[in-house]
């Protein structure tokens, strides 16, 4: 899945978004530029008549900006939670639903069992999904196959992202990947710097079956968990917006 900056789909493995699986955005603080790398693939999904949810972001959308981005707010859902386990229900449940094509979701757990249950979900519901993290609540080494930590280049200058490719496969990049997101192109690759820190609803099951799931393997498809679609989540978790 491109995600619209040709010099980044250079770096990544497919030429862009992993579309049937997990991506890990370390991010050091909010408001950096971090989800205006992401609204080319949004748009370009949801205009195959795709569903965006996202799930427990930190702040309210601004529909406006998501609409001059191309963002079908039709297809555009939020779910609101602050339990744990709930989110972990509602990422998962989403990621498998078949109209949905991206699932974005703040997500704390350092928890490896629930991490990899979320990533066979996007795989088998080939599905784009995003956790947004802090740097210190970064899964482990079989988490997502893909993990980018994202910094603001220059602090005078905004727009300016500098892109870490900490794990994909075929290794990590070395040097970050400068993404000018105002002119929606890349504009450079940075030498070396120095190391520092990178910034009819179903009933819903019980939360400690979804997290401490052992069965992360590829099952047979009567084993899995049905996809119960988008809106089945959102009337089960009582909150959209």
């Amino acid at each position: 899945m491109p995600t619209g900056f040709a010099a980044l789909d250079a770096v990544l493995p497919g030429g862009g978004w992993p579309g049937a699986g997990l991506t890990e955005m370390l991010v050091a603080r909010d408001g950096i530029g971090e989800i205006a790398l992401v609204l080319p693939a949004l748009a370009a999904l949801q205009r195959a008549r795709r569903d965006v949810v996202w799930i427990a972001p930190p702040h309210r959308p601004y529909a406006p900006a998501l609409a001059a981005a191309g963002i079908d707010l039709a297809r555009f859902h939020v779910v609101r939670c602050s339990r744990p386990d709930d989110m972990l229900w509602a990422c998962e449940q989403a990621l498998r639903a078949p109209e949905c094509g991206a699932v974005f979701a703040w997500l704390a757990t350092r928890d490896e069992r629930v991490l990899r249950r979320l990533q066979v979900a996007a795989r088998d519901g080939r599905t784009l999904g995003v956790l947004w993290r802090r740097p210190g609540d970064r899964g482990g080494a079989v988490a997502a196959p893909l993990r980018l930590g994202l910094a603001p280049h220059d602090e005078a200058r905004s727009g300016l992202l500098a892109v870490h490719v900490l794990k994909r496969r075929g290794g990590a990049l070395s040097r970050p990947v400068l993404v000018d997101l105002e002119a929606r192109c890349v504009v450079a690759t940075l030498p070396p710097a120095r190391p520092r820190p990178l910034p009819g609803t179903p009933k819903r099951p019980d939360p400690r079956t979804v997290a401490g799931h052992e069965a992360v393997q590829s099952t047979p498809a009567r084993h899995r968990m049905p996809a119960i679609g988008v809106r089945a989540v959102i009337r089960a978790m009582g909150m959209n917006s």
